[in-house]
């Protein structure tokens, strides 16, 4: 639960009426220094905080809310290996996935002889395909490879899949498919040569709805295409922990990658869930990638509060939450390769922390995750900003930039980046009456036409936000920025008092439709459901 009922909590309240709806105008113009001290660095990565609503007393503050809430003894559990994840008995080690010597957790709990064992298994068969030996029909050399998962088996390595195809190898395509709906699969498969296609199914039961149906419509589609002496273990490789499964469906011993419980799916794609992503970057690209993660976490492990970023960040994300008052949070990164990002981040974040219930069953006391949205910033200051600038609401925004483009075109990379910094500025500066009237007054507009613009030209400004700053969007600075995030949801679960380990949530929706799904075939079977449920069977079952 959280400590509502805390010093710490109590201090902070009193500190956010003490400080009121104070401008970001007046704390810059009363701090000339505050960009400098509000800000902190990680290798190539910027993280400036200064155009947030707050003040170092504000951060003092945050520390000793911290502080109770034990973080740093939490940190050490989760880093202990001890099973932190308390309604499924589990460890929480995907640190372990990016480390990179044994013994860890411990000599008593090492899991690194499995890690490095099915890594180098993964870097041996993403190297063979790379270099055009894989086989498919009759020896023709694989050419796509298609991953086929949801949620955490499809949304993280698609994500840096895109983010780093600038560096992606020039004849293997790889491809995500996640949707039961078959306008994603169909015509995927319209652009696919059966012979030369291997599909990767990541689940971790061999059980998961989805994944299953399009795994199932992509044997059906080699079959069809290849006829019945079509070899299925040169066409299919997996990513699970139940290979009985995966052998009865038709898939090579020698090609299923293990997945161990204290891998959650949202923190997966270091493991063998990153597969088509290291058959896309390859090995030595995927290890920059581990390495710059796990010097965020050595980070996040070791630095003092006031200096580690995933704790500063997620504090940041407390304050403007439970005392600002701020119900959502927009991702808006300023590059075209992170247009995954936003998506990737509402699964971490709000499936590990959208969550009312502590970790002792009570409930929280406080409201918790904000609602995580957002869209590329320069197609968005097209489409939402408006809200943004002029819609009223307390809206804090990340916005996310690499100074060097990894697609130079000249002219476009200071341009873009000339737009974030101005949003920014803009979103928490504003424009002033008086500042709009001499604006207007320049342009010799009338004094009564001066009268009527004015309400709609002014912007209020005071919105919040934090600017990430990449040097460039290499494998290890997005390493080490997934690695933030993740972070980030540790520290304010543990402030919480929350489990950000389960999604118990996501769980009753799969059991609701599994019940739903047969009363398609059998209308009788709908009179077990709602009468609302009840209309949508009939209609459906009277269109086909």
């Amino acid at each position: 639960m959280t400590n509502t009922a805390s010093r710490a909590w109590s201090a902070l309240t009193a500190h956010h009426q003490k400080l009121g709806k104070k401008h970001l105008r007046d704390l810059f113009a009363d701090d000339p220094g505050r960009a400098a001290s509000l800000s902190l660095s990680f290798e190539d990565i910027l993280y400036d905080f200064s155009k947030q609503r707050l003040t170092p007393e504000t951060f003092d503050l945050l520390f000793k809310l911290a502080e109770t809430s034990s973080l740093a003894a939490g940190i050490q559990r989760m880093f202990n290996g001890e099973r932190i994840n308390v309604s499924e008995g589990r460890s929480v080690l995907h640190v372990a996935l990016r480390h990179s010597s044994a013994p860890f957790p411990s000599a008593q709990m090492d899991v690194m002889p499995d890690v490095l064992s099915t890594r180098k298994r993964m870097a041996e068969f993403a190297e063979h395909l790379r270099a055009g030996q894989g086989q498919g029909h009759h020896g023709a050399a694989i050419r796509d490879v298609v991953n086929i998962g949801i949620g955490g088996s499809d949304l993280g390595p698609k994500m840096v899949n895109q983010a780093l195809r600038a560096i992606a190898h020039p004849a293997l395509g790889v491809h995500y498919v996640s949707n039961l709906d078959g306008a994603q699969m169909a015509p995927l498969l319209q652009t696919l040569d059966p012979r030369s296609t291997l599909f990767i199914v990541v689940s971790k039961t061999f059980t998961t709805q989805e994944t299953m149906l399009n795994a199932t419509t992509a044997r059906n589609w080699l079959t069809a295409n290849l006829g019945d002496e079509v070899n299925l273990e040169h066409h299919f490789a997996t990513v699970s922990s139940k290979p009985e499964r995966a052998a009865a469906f038709g898939i090579s011993p020698e090609r299923v990658f293990p997945i161990w419980d204290w891998v959650g799916g949202r923190y997966s794609l270091w493991s063998a869930v990153g597969l088509s992503l290291m058959i896309a970057i390859g090995p030595h690209a995927f290890d920059e990638l581990l390495r710059g993660a796990e010097r965020m976490d050595e980070h996040f492990r070791t630095a003092p509060l006031a200096r580690n970023l995933p704790v500063v960040m997620g504090l940041i994300g407390i304050w403007n939450t439970n005392f600002l008052g701020a119900a959502s949070n927009a991702v808006l990164p300023y590059n075209e390769s992170l247009k995954y990002l936003p998506s990737f981040l509402q699964q971490l974040e709000m499936e590990s922390n959208g969550k009312s219930v502590g970790v002792t069953g009570g409930p929280v006391g406080s409201e918790t995750c904000p609602i995580v949205w957002g869209e590329l910033g320069n197609n968005g200051q097209h489409a939402f900003f408006q809200l943004l600038h002029q819609g009223g609401r307390l809206i804090p925004c990340d916005f996310i930039a690499s100074a060097r483009s990894d697609y130079p075109l000249p002219g476009h990379q200071e341009a873009l980046l000339s737009n974030c910094f101005a949003q920014s500025s803009a979103l928490a500066f504003g424009k002033s009456e008086d500042e709009v009237r001499e604006s207007l007054e320049k342009e010799l507009v009338p004094a009564q036409q001066i009268a009527e613009l004015l309400p709609h030209r002014v912007f209020a400004g005071n919105q919040p936000s934090s600017t990430l700053l990449l040097k460039s969007l290499t494998p290890a600075t997005l390493g080490a920025l997934v690695a933030l995030y993740e972070h980030k949801v540790f520290v304010q679960g543990a402030i919480w008092g929350i489990n950000s380990f389960d999604q118990w949530g996501v769980e009753l929706g799969k059991a609701v439709a599994s019940r739903i799904l047969p009363a398609f075939a059998d209308p009788s079977l709908a009179a077990a459901f709602d009468s609302s449920t009840q209309a949508l069977l009939a209609y459906c079952r009277k269109q086909s």
